[in-house]
């Protein structure tokens, strides 16, 4: 969906310079529309004007390494910087065109060959041609550093040639169904071939960064800001904003605030609150979208490496399958829908959100845990756990079900939730802390939780966020970090995993990625708790045009693509006056101070300011 606006009015926004231009001293209240709060798309003065497209984000870039980043944020700049060899149809996601033009399958699917595109050049002038994408690829498939986020991808992979400049040959081991998904950025050889160690190398200290994406990221600094400008080269046709911001808010009212005054032009994952706040403001839109995320819970099953060895400190019942299934039980997954997301959103079942309806899975009658705290009481109880004198369960060693919850700090859905938990599991006898940080990444990676609020970006094939729970993303020992997302590592999902990624035919392939999701769903260590809508806006008087993704009814923020940014049309700035919403302030002006009182008070509402902490 592509929606427009029509051009913004002239507002008065002279009024404030003219009456300091003319020396007023006396006290002095006036009305004027709330032009002051609202600025049109930024303008870079120095440099002779422009239009800035800033987007507030909550989250923190964990590398401007493709092949390390995983997290929402930076994979969706590695999308605007680098091109994939395919990329997804805004319409309907199907493949289509990237680095490649064309490709091409020998009758065994063992042998795939891609025809690169002539027109794509690296932002330092130099060509794109077959030999990066091989270098790209032979690279992961040599380093293990270099396959930290991406190396399912190529774990299949036998051998990858570039014949001639035109020409991509991947051989494969076995038939893979995801030939024409590679999510994997690929990079200029001539750059990268420099870099020594991929697990330490975070491509965040020489801008401009080469790529031949839509966009150049031009300047980073942590937890402030990602600046971008357009690809003048780029084939499919540069972006129309000069510049794209992505601007850091540890704090969700300040990014609503931001979005209010005209500081940003865009705010993704707003609360159901805020929504219904901004809609009413003008020169704002909002989006509400079926998303493609889910909010989950995720049990420690016990954390390990490659190497055999355990760590962490995570509570030992819940290496229980009843201990599993009886806090599965005990989620009321209606009340989460209906009182934390307020209705946007849909109850959570299997891994794949309804979005995705070729894979989405529902457990069957006899399946399904719906919320019975009876039942829960009952297993708990068979199971050994009883409760001692002062209503506490406790196991056969005598310790009691005290557990602890990874929780962002910023993010005020894992809070509700949270305090839903500890109400319905306290009933159990079960205790629960809720440990809210603003980095749950470092407990997490060592294995030192017990549960924590977990949720990921599905792209329109599942492969990549099935693999994160395979036994081959463990990492290699304690020390190092792996791909695995909770430490999941099943024999049976496993053997389902390796069936589904080399089937070819989309009716098999998608009854066992959702064989997947059942084992998934059985052995309780991850409970798909609801799949949030995407609620998001921006201001109309910065940006006229916009794609959604799908086109019909989508999001744009974390799309499968560039779309959003790169089709994004700066609105009419009315030779730069001020412009916003007709909601009026007070103007006090004394002899040497200027305050600006808001007559309209807005309820404080909070953001979920880290949905997107996982990719």
């Amino acid at each position: 969906m592509v929606t427009k606006v029509p051009p913004r009015p002239l507002v008065p926004g002279r009024l404030l310079r003219l009456l300091l231009a003319a020396g007023v001293t006396a006290t002095a209240v006036v009305a004027v529309p709330q032009a002051a709060q609202a600025a049109a798309p930024a303008k870079d003065g120095a440099k002779g004007g422009g239009t800035t497209l800033t987007v507030a984000v909550s989250q923190s870039v964990d590398s401007l390494s493709p092949f390390l980043a995983q997290k929402l944020v930076s994979t969706s700049i590695h999308r605007l910087a680098y091109e994939y060899l395919t990329n997804y149809d805004a319409k309907d996601a199907r493949p289509i065109p990237g680095l490649a033009t064309e490709w091409k399958t020998s009758p065994d699917k063992l042998t795939w060959t891609y025809t690169i595109r002539e027109d794509s050049k690296w932002s330092d002038g130099r060509q794109a041609t077959a030999e990066d994408a091989a270098w790209t690829f032979n690279k992961m498939m040599t380093d293990e550093n270099a396959a930290t986020a991406n190396g399912s991808f190529t774990s299949n992979f036998k051998k990858v040639t570039a014949p001639d400049p035109r020409t991509l040959v991947i051989e494969l081991k076995k038939p893979q169904a995801t030939m024409t998904a590679l999510d994997v950025p690929i990079v200029p050889k001539h750059v990268w071939e420099k870099v020594g160690d991929f697990s330490k190398f975070n491509n965040d200290k020489t801008f401009p960064i080469v790529g031949n994406g839509p966009f150049v990221i031009t300047d980073f600094k942590v937890d402030q800001y990602i600046k971008l400008k357009p690809n003048k080269t780029f084939w499919r046709g540069a972006p129309k904003f000069d510049e794209l911001v992505f601007k850091y808010y540890k704090d969700g009212d300040a990014a609503v605030a931001a979005l209010r005054k005209g500081e940003v032009s865009f705010v993704p994952n707003l609360t159901p609150a805020q929504a219904a706040a901004l809609k009413s403001a003008k020169n704002i839109k909002v989006n509400d979208a079926p998303g493609r995320r889910f909010f989950a819970l995720a049990t420690n099953p016990g954390a390990r490496s490659k190497d055999g060895k355990t760590f962490g400190n995570g509570h030992k019942a819940l290496l229980d399958p009843a201990v599993r299934k009886a806090l599965f039980l005990a989620v009321d997954r209606t009340t989460i829908v209906d009182k934390v997301f307020q209705g946007h959103a849909v109850e959570g079942e299997g891994y794949i959100p309804p979005r995705f309806g070729q894979y989405f899975w529902k457990p069957g009658a006899g399946q399904k845990l719906g919320y019975d705290p009876a039942a829960a009481e009952r297993i708990l109880d068979k199971a050994g756990y009883r409760k001692n004198g002062e209503g506490k369960r406790v196991g056969r060693d005598g310790r009691p079900l005290d557990f602890r919850i990874l929780c962002h700090a910023t993010d005020p859905n894992d809070k509700a939730v949270g305090k839903y938990l500890q109400e319905w599991w306290g009933k159990l006898g079960i205790g629960l802390k809720v440990e809210c940080l603003d980095n749950v990444g470092d407990p997490w990676t060592k294995g030192d939780y017990d549960l924590a609020f977990d949720g990921w970006s599905v792209n329109p094939d599942p492969d990549y966020v099935l693999s994160i729970h395979t036994c081959g993303t463990l990492p290699a020992t304690p020390k190092d970090t792996g791909a695995t997302d909770n430490f999941i590592c099943d024999r049976e999902f496993d053997a389902l995993y390796a069936r589904q990624s080399a089937e070819y035919d989309g009716a098999k392939r998608a009854d066992l990625v959702k064989r997947m999701q059942s084992r998934l769903y059985d052995t309780g260590y991850m409970n798909v708790m609801a799949y949030p809508n995407a609620l998001e806006a921006y201001r109309t008087d910065h940006i006229e045009s916009i794609t959604t993704m799908p086109e019909a009814a989508g999001n744009l923020y974390g799309q499968d693509g560039y779309w959003s940014w790169w089709s994004a049309v700066p609105a009419a700035s009315a030779d730069g006056e001020e412009s916003g919403s007709s909601t009026g302030v007070w103007l006090v002006i004394g002899p040497a101070v200027l305050v600006l009182v808001a007559v309209g008070v807005w309820a404080a509402v909070r953001r979920r300011s880290t949905a997107d902490d996982r990719e």
